[in-house]
């Protein structure tokens, strides 16, 4: 044997494998560059298929996307409201955090009306939300000035639980496709965190740590059909595919560094939108699965 093969072939062997979790989607331009502010957050896919995303040339306004290049302004929210991360319920309602005005908003998107789902002045600012099946509502509040965070609880009627405090910087928030499952990031820790949810009452339990990345931040994530997390990586440049047992699977490369959300969307679930915040666009590609709340508006 040469004694240079070995070398050889175990460079190649992790060409390999480096070239294999590099995903083969192609992203393209659904939403031109500065159409929506650098504050670009959500996004969410209504049952109709129309594309929401927050600050929508201005701060303090959501947008609505019902085709290719086709944006406009959809509701301004409050005076002192901010959205960022946007759910839909299984009934068709909004859900908006907003981060300014310590609240999750509610939005009735047939009459526009708006108003306060839940509120605590004891919430940072709440920046991401998750919604389960039941309704109830998990949102991520961190605190940038000092990179701690908290989680909590939001019942169907609105009350306020905190369920966990002095974490990281949390931010991205999603329930599992089993629904037995909630996964919670730390952006600046760069750590996504698994636990047990309590079919019960919602409360979690039993955590762990699913995965850790060794540099970039980490922003919103969405779970895929079979329980797939696809995080958008902050300054990466990329969507990164976990498994439910922290396994990179793919990732797939973006035209804008700076991802901060992503949402499952299209005639089959299986177009996923990405907000760029250093473009002001939304850039999309193709998964080979649909996404998890996509099938529960079916």
């Amino acid at each position: 044997m040469n004694s240079n093969s070995f070398p050889l072939r175990t460079t190649l062997l992790l060409m390999f494998a480096v070239a294999s979790s590099l995903s083969l989607a192609q992203t393209t331009d659904y939403v031109a560059d500065h159409v929506f502010t650098q504050g670009i957050e959500g996004p969410a896919v209504d049952a109709q298929g129309n594309l929401y995303a927050v600050n929508f040339a201005q701060e303090g306004t959501i947008g609505i996307v019902d085709k290719k290049d086709n944006a406009q302004l959809f509701v301004t929210l409050p005076e002192g409201s901010t959205g960022n991360g946007i759910r839909f319920d299984r009934q068709g309602f909004m859900y908006v955090a907003d981060y300014s005005g310590h609240n999750v908003l509610k939005i009735d998107p047939k009459t526009k009306t708006i108003s306060v789902h839940a509120h605590s002045d004891k919430m940072n600012q709440p920046n991401d939300i998750a919604i389960a099946k039941s309704g109830v509502i998990y949102a991520s509040d961190p605190k940038w000035a000092d990179n701690t965070g908290n989680l909590w609880k939001i019942a169907v009627d609105g009350t306020v639980t905190l369920l966990e405090a002095d974490m990281g910087t949390t931010n991205g928030v999603e329930v599992s496709a089993d629904e037995k499952h909630l996964y919670v990031n730390e952006s600046v820790q760069r750590k996504v965190w698994k636990y047990d949810i309590d079919k019960k009452t919602g409360a979690v339990k039993n955590k762990r740590l699913l995965i850790q990345f060794p540099d970039h931040g980490l922003d919103g994530m969405r779970c895929d059909v079979d329980g797939n997390l696809y995080i958008a990586r902050y300054a990466a440049g990329e969507v990164t595919v976990v498994s439910p047992h922290g396994t990179v699977l793919e990732r797939i490369k973006l035209k804008g560094q700076k991802p901060t959300n992503v949402a499952f969307g299209g005639d089959d679930g299986k177009t996923v939108f990405v907000t760029l915040q250093d473009r002001g666009a939304i850039e999309t590609f193709r998964s080979e699965r649909a996404g998890r709340e996509w099938l529960l508006q079916q």
